[in-house]
Parts: structure tokens; sequence; C-alpha cells
């Protein structure tokens, strides 16, 4: 028997030098840790890159549910394993793996990406004429830098039918996670705010606004689990299921743009099934003032019955928004630079510090305003619209396929849910500061997904094409074009 040579041996100098970098990790542990344990966390490792490599787009949504519901501060005991940060790794890694090397990502551009990359832009540019650079540049590195490259990785990796609806199925199931330690809390008595408000402490969702706010979104997954047909019975039953938990958990907040934001979510469903307008605004009344009376809002220590006038909720935001409109009538182009509004309220409020206290400016519009300047909230404004417009435009293509084969419930669920919970965003982020944080960008990631999967899989129906060459042939004769005759009857008149 001949043994190889050692040419045959190291013919692949790139995996010789793997297997002897891999070996070189194995023996560290033992040396540094001398117990087995040490070992298991390295045996691993193949595994977990095969996964990353194979299932990128996985890797990416864990990140984003961990990075929006605050996962691993929900449950504390998640957090010395540090998903967020090996998940971020992990896509960064697999992102530009399947770009560059396997090409098996196809990066598109789409003109919502366009309009994101404006405002995006117009942010970094702020962050150089800030009031305070420094702060402004650790903000955007700390957490706006990532939401801007996650747009961009949902876009390109959810592209199959199966990443929506695991999209959908763990969107929901985060938020029961979320929900259920809320109510947990609110049974206990744990984390209260003004004693009667219930909060997640020690977290980020520490303010029942913003609490309510997270719970918003996946409540409008949930509500269309429950009203889509053909998504099947566990499907339905999870929607309703959700539907119970999230009302219930808005409701122990206390949260007035929450209890909106609900209204808002339905609403949007209402108008799908109910035809009737005038029904459909009674039930709102009635539904909005039921759900006043049981979150219990007269019995709020701010913002309750027991206040006279304006109350002292309302009169700090009424401060909060004065400050904000004056920092961008002295900054109109790009604002007092990102996540800077608490640091320049007293520079810019009309109170005295003896009148109330600084405050957040509770309004997403007024933040960007603030921050941003009038031209990122124009850009800011101008992309909601654009995302609004897309993702109608994929809910009336799925809408013109119902009752017939190619109809596709999972998409359709996913779509109006995606609507509702961005019309959920507007009404509740009028009361929360949230335009730099994750809700509206990952839905903005979400809907151009969904309208790529759709341009590729429902491609425009002949009406639309007829539609649109009518109004290509229009634009032509205006300048001009596609008057053939006319041409025709110039050139024989020079000739003679």
């Amino acid at each position: 028997m001949q043994l190889p040579s050692i040419e045959r041996l190291f013919i692949n100098r790139y995996q010789t030098v793997t297997v002897a970098a891999y070996c070189a990790l194995a023996a560290l542990p033992s040396l540094i840790f001398p117990h087995p344990i040490a070992l298991l966390p390295l045996a691993v490792i193949p595994l977990g890159l095969l996964f990353i490599l194979r299932k990128p787009f996985v890797v990416c949504l864990t990140f984003i549910l961990f990075s929006f519901f605050r996962l691993h501060e929900v449950f504390p005991q998640l957090d010395p394993i540090k998903i967020p940060l090996l998940t971020a790794l992990g896509s960064y890694f697999v992102l530009a793996w399947h770009i560059i090397i396997t090409q098996k990502v196809q990066v598109y551009w789409r003109h919502e990406h366009t309009i994101f990359a404006r405002f995006f832009g117009w942010v970094v540019i702020g962050i150089a004429f800030s009031s305070y650079p420094p702060s402004a540049f650790g903000s955007f590195t700390s957490v706006y830098m990532k939401i801007g490259i996650m747009v961009l990785a949902i876009s390109w990796l959810m592209t199959e039918h199966w990443h929506f609806k695991l999209a959908h199925f763990l969107i929901i199931c985060s938020g029961l996670a979320v929900g259920g330690v809320t109510l947990y809390n609110n049974a206990n008595g744990i984390g209260m705010v003004e004693e009667t408000r219930v909060t997640i402490p020690g977290t980020s969702l520490g303010d029942p606004n913003d609490l309510s706010l997270v719970l918003s979104f996946p409540m409008s997954y949930a509500v269309a689990f429950a009203t889509t047909k053909g998504t099947g019975k566990i499907r339905t039953l999870l929607g309703l299921i959700g539907i119970v938990v999230f009302v219930s958990s808005i409701i122990a907040t206390q949260s007035r743009g929450g209890l909106l934001a609900t209204v808002a979510v339905f609403g949007i469903f209402g108008l799908r099934i109910i035809k009737s307008k005038l029904l459909l605004i009674s039930i709102g009344s009635f539904g909005l003032m039921i759900l006043v009376a049981a979150a219990g809002i007269s019995d709020r220590k701010s913002g309750g019955q027991g206040e006279e006038g304006v109350d002292e909720s309302a009169m700090g935001r009424i401060h909060a928004w004065e400050a904000a409109f004056n920092m961008a009538l002295r900054n109109p182009l790009t604002g007092v630079g990102l996540s800077l509004f608490l640091d320049n309220y007293w520079d810019y409020a009309t109170h005295s510090r003896s009148e109330g206290q600084a405050h957040v400016t509770h309004s997403t519009w007024f933040q960007v305003m603030s921050e941003s300047g009038f031209v990122g909230f124009g850009l800011f404004g101008f992309m909601i619209f654009t995302i609004f417009m897309s993702v109608y435009g994929s809910l009336k293509k799925l809408d013109r396929n119902k009752g017939s084969p190619e109809y596709d419930p999972h998409m359709s669920a996913i779509a109006v849910g995606t609507y509702a919970g961005l019309v959920g965003f507007c009404v509740s982020g009028t009361f929360l500061s949230q335009g730099f944080l994750w809700p509206v960008y990952i839905i903005t990631a979400i809907s151009i997904a969904i309208a790529n999967f759709m341009d590729k899989h429902y491609p425009a129906s002949e009406a639309d094409i007829e539609k649109t060459s009518i109004v290509n042939e229009s634009r032509k004769t205006r300048h001009g074009k596609g008057l053939p005759n006319a041409r025709q009857s110039e050139s024989s008149a020079k000739k003679q």
C-alpha cells in the first residue's frame, strides 16, 4: 500500500491553512481552561457556520426580533449569550459572503431604497453640522448605522415564500413573549409606573408608551392571521390568542397613543370587511370609549381625571413640541443632530425650569423635525408616504387574485398586517419618539421585500400594462413624439 506523497497532502493550501488554524483554536481552550466543557462551544462552531451560510435570512430575522422586541432584556437569562451581537456579526458576514463570494444573494435597487437612502444620507450629513458631532456620531454608530444596514439586508435576503411565512409567525410569537411578561408584571404589580401603568423594568421597554408601541406591531399581524382565510387553523388560533394578549397588554400600559393605535389597526381591517363607512366610524368610536374605560385612563396620576385643565402629561408634550419646532426653526436644514434633542432642550424651550422639566419629544414627527431639520422632516414624510403606496400596491395586486388559484393567503396576510402596522405606527408615533429606532425601518424593509416578491411572482396584469402604455403614448405625444404623419408632412414640406 503506497502512502500519499507530501505533495498530494498539501496540494490544496487553503484547506491546509484552514485545518491547521482550526486545530490550533481547538487546543487553546484546553490550555486556558482545562475542562472538557470548554470544548463544547468550539465543537458547535462548524455546525453554526454551516447553518448561517445555508439559512442567512434566519440569522438576520433573529437579530431583528431581538433588537425590536428586546428579548435578551425581557428575559435576562439570555443576555450572557450575547445573541444580538452574534446575530448582527453573523448577518453582516453571510450578507457579504453571499453577495461577494457565492453571489447567491441578488442585490437589487428599488425606488423605495432610493427614498430611504435620501433620508438616511441626510441624517448622516447632519452629524457634521450637529450641535455636538461626537455625541451624534456615537448614536449613529451604536444604533442608526445598524438600522441602515439591516434595511438593505432584510429587503435583499427576504425573497422566498417561506421567509414571509416564518417572519409573520415569529413576529407574533416574539410579541406574545413580551405581552406575556407584561401581563405577568401587571398581575403581580411589578414595574408599575404611577402605580397603575405596567412596564418591563430594567429594559428599553421601561416606558409604558414605548411598550405599547412595540406591542401594537405584532398585534396588526395577529389580526391579519385571524381575519385572513386560508392561512390554516393553527395560524388563525395564534392570531386570536395574539389579539387577546396584545390588546390586554396595551390596555395595561394605559397609553393613550397605544389605544389610538389599536383602534387604527382594527380600523384598517374594518375597512376591508365593513362596507358602510358610517357603521365603521360608529364602531370605532364606541370601541375607543370601551378601551379608554377598560384601561382606566381617568385613574392615571398624569393625564387622569383628577387633573384640571390641561394635564401635566399633555403640558409636557406641548412644551417639548414647542422646543422641537424652535430647534428646526433655527436649524432648518439639518436640525440639532441625531439624538441631541434633550441636550439642547433648555436652549430652545419657551418655558422656565420652574414650570416643568425637560421631556423627550413624545412625537416621532417633532423628533425628526428637530434632529434633522425641515429638510429631513420632508424626506422622512415622503419615505412614509412611499412605503404606504408600495405596500398598498402589493395588497391591491393580491386582492385582484382573490378567489383564483393564484391567490396566496399567506402573502395577503403579511401585506395587510404590514400595512396596518404602518398605520398603527403613524398614529402611536405621534405621541412617541421612535423616528430613529427600529419599528418604522423594519416595516420599511418588509414592505420593500413584499413589493419585490410581488413583482417577481405576480407580474402586472394586461389592464395595468395597457394603462401604462396609454400613459407613455400620451407623454410621447406631448413632447412631439409618436406623430408619424406630422413628421412626414414636415419632411415633405422641406423637400418642396
